[in-house]
């Protein structure tokens, strides 16, 4: 099994993803009772004194005879089974208690949640461990320079690393003592060496906290401040310097070492000495309880502000917050992309891999490439035709990349993804059920959806092996309660089975660091995390997400907004690449920051009469709208790095453009 591992935080739990394993399997035992069940019924019922013998057949009829009967059996053999569901897709959970707004999952025997599923990972160091007997000299993290292919590390080998990285850091003193309350900051691309050293910490059991430094200056000062960061791993040098500059103002004065990846000069190593930090290149470098420490992670949501979050080693056992730990339990290999985003697509050819972790937004642009590729009638009306046969299988439980729809239609499309795709798990913000119908059918691989936070390590819900109908996400995860609050301003109310969403389980974190009021908002006294997003169980036991809590407004004549809902409907339109939604509750209606896709926006409104260059275009009025050329993005501020929109942040870049469209109206 190959994964490809890049900017994307997204797993898969490890008991789920066991089953699909096991559901994709073949039998090995030739043709079951079944298949001769199936044969008998082929034939028509004969009279008992009926002989073979007695029939006067010719040379040709019977080698006729014999290849039908040798076909029946081939089809027989060979046809496509259905993925059997691991439950009743129909009551996918169940109530808790007799409670139907609070529900658990059916793989459960009773209402005990689930807190291992393997005995011997019970940490995440557990985890490595159980990958590393499995694999044991078999690939493990891949990495690859242009225009090469993939190297790998074994596991054996990626153990060995890890050792000798925690013990020098150690021996260097740069640590004071290995605990849990020890914290350790990763400032680095993903790449093998960022996995070598949080496994580091894990042997040691010392907490990681990443750091990105699309977060800002400001941010990451306050991030090394509250933490009392001494320890920071870096990749590049130009980070190091950063890191030290601050620690030359006075403003990290705990920072006392600096362990970069790539080389190291001289002269940052002098500097280092003069402000009190120890500089060292990786080379100079060279099991915890459940409940400790693992990760502190910081979620800055869309609001801006930077909140840090208590993650211990259950939280990341039990679920996929890491896609790479849960692959390391069953000994898969990861390989990282070159750095580079514009190169994805080449790494993404080369690696091939057989698991994709993605976000909604790169689904849709997959969609939207697909569909714009295809611009002739007949082209589109076989595309369409051809979905709708893959669609037809999907129903009946079917999922395959074999069929003479694959061969003649889709196999450019998988290509596209290396070819070797199996299943794809997509979350972190809502996918449309249409584009999701259209890739199951395109791709023809698994693609799961589910939904979660940060704040309960990512996942709560996830679709079931089997159940290929869309709109929802899912059923609660074996390890997490999920219930429904009323939400009394926005007429929701949990005995209609709609609410805010609720998660209760080991998976919950443990608080925000530093940050008592914060954590009291977010967890109950009861341990129920509220999410601020508003859902609806479905007959069927999946949840549905229909609201969010948080992002809404009220327009002067008392009318609730939800602003992501109207974003999505228009980020379905062809030219529309982004768009932002505002309102304001002394204004009667609703203005729109849109940025149009530049492979498709000129063409088409030059179809409409409109011609001009893209950056001519982006300058006509438009009414309520203003069309902006640049993209949003996790660089210039506007996206955070799971691409969803920093609405605070997107209203200061465009609040003259805001109050210049309300005031024409005015």
């Amino acid at each position: 099994m190959e994964v490809c591992f890049f900017c994307f935080s997204f797993s898969v739990s490890a008991m789920q993803m066991q089953e699909w394993l096991r559901s994709l399997r073949p039998s090995g035992d030739g043709v079951g009772k079944s298949e001769v069940l199936d044969i008998r019924s082929l034939l028509p019922s004969l009279p008992s004194s009926f002989s073979f013998s007695s029939l006067s057949l010719s040379s040709p009829s019977l080698i006729g005879l014999g290849a039908v009967a040798s076909l029946t059996v081939y089809w027989l053999v060979t046809r496509p089974r259905p993925i059997r569901p691991p439950c009743d897709l129909q009551a996918q959970s169940v109530p808790v208690q007799g409670d139907s707004c609070c529900r658990r999952s059916a793989l459960l025997k009773d209402d005990n949640l689930l807190d291992f599923y393997h005995e011997d990972t019970k940490t995440v160091y557990d985890v490595f461990q159980r990958g590393l007997r499995i694999a044991g000299e078999g690939p493990c993290l891949g990495f690859r320079k242009p225009g090469e292919p993939y190297q790998w590390i074994s596991y054996k080998e990626v153990a060995e690393r890890a050792q000798v990285l925690g013990s020098g850091l150690l021996a260097k003193r740069c640590l004071i003592q290995p605990n849990s309350n020890q914290f350790v900051g990763i400032f680095a691309q993903n790449r093998a060496e960022w996995t070598i050293a949080e496994l580091a910490c894990y042997t040691f059991s010392m907490a990681v906290v990443p750091l990105y430094d699309t977060l800002g200056l400001e941010a990451i000062v306050h991030i090394l401040k509250l933490a009392e960061i001494s320890l920071v791993i870096c990749d590049q040098e130009e980070k190091a310097a950063c890191l030290m500059g601050n620690k030359e103002k006075g403003l990290t004065p705990a920072l006392s070492c600096l362990v970069l990846f790539n080389p190291v000069s001289t002269a940052l190593v002098e500097r280092g000495k003069n402000c009190g930090v120890e500089v060292l290149h990786l080379s100079q470098i060279m099991p915890p309880q459940p409940q400790d420490l693992a990760v502190v992670c910081f979620t800055s949501g869309t609001t801006g502000t930077i909140h840090f979050i208590f993650q211990n080693i259950l939280n990341l056992q039990m679920e996929f917050m890491s896609e790479h730990v849960t692959m390391f339990c069953h000994g898969a290999r990861v390989g990282f992309y070159q750095g580079d985003i514009s190169l994805l697509m080449d790494d993404i050819k080369t690696l091939k891999p057989t698991f994709f972790p993605v976000v909604p937004r790169i689904i849709n642009r997959i969609y939207d490439k697909i569909l714009g590729s295809v611009t002739s009638p007949l082209r589109r009306a076989i595309l369409h035709y051809a979905v709708r046969r893959k669609q037809a299988e999907l129903s009946s439980g079917i999922v395959r990349n074999n069929s003479v729809w694959d061969r003649l239609v889709f196999n450019k499309i998988q290509a596209s993804l290396g070819g070797n795709v199996r299943f794809i798990l997509t979350a972190s913000a809502p996918i449309s059920p249409t584009v999701l119908s259209f890739l199951r059918a395109a791709l023809g691989c698994l693609i799961f959806e589910g939904y979660g936070q940060t704040e309960c390590t990512a996942g709560c819900t996830f679709s079931m092996p089997g159940d290929w109908s869309a709109g929802h996400v899912g059923a609660p995860l074996p390890c997490a309660r999920v219930k429904l609050t009323d939400i009394p301003d926005m007429n929701y109310y949990a005995k209609n089975g709609k609410g805010e969403i609720c998660v209760q389980g080991p998976s919950v974190f443990q608080g925000y660091l530093h940050d008592q009021e914060r954590t009291a908002e977010a967890l109950d006294s009861e341990g129920w995390l509220h999410t601020g997003d508003v859902g609806q169980w479905l007959p069927n036991g999946t949840l549905q997400i229909i609201d969010r809590k948080k992002h809404i407004f009220k327009l002067s004549q008392g009318e609730y907004i939800a602003p992501e809902k109207i974003e999505n409907v228009y980020m379905r339109c062809v030219p529309v690449l982004q768009v932002f939604v505002h309102g304001e509750h002394l204004q009667s209606y609703l203005i729109g920051i849109v940025v149009p896709d530049p492979e498709v926006f000129v063409g088409w409104v030059k179809g409409k009469g409109i011609v001009g260059s893209y950056e001519e275009l982006c300058q006509n009025p438009v009414k309520d709208l203003y069309l902006h050329p640049e993209m949003f993005s996790v660089s210039n501020g506007l996206l955070t790095p799971t691409l969803k929109s920093r609405r605070v942040e997107l209203c200061k870049v465009f609040s003259e453009q805001i109050q210049r469209m309300y005031s024409k109206a005015d």
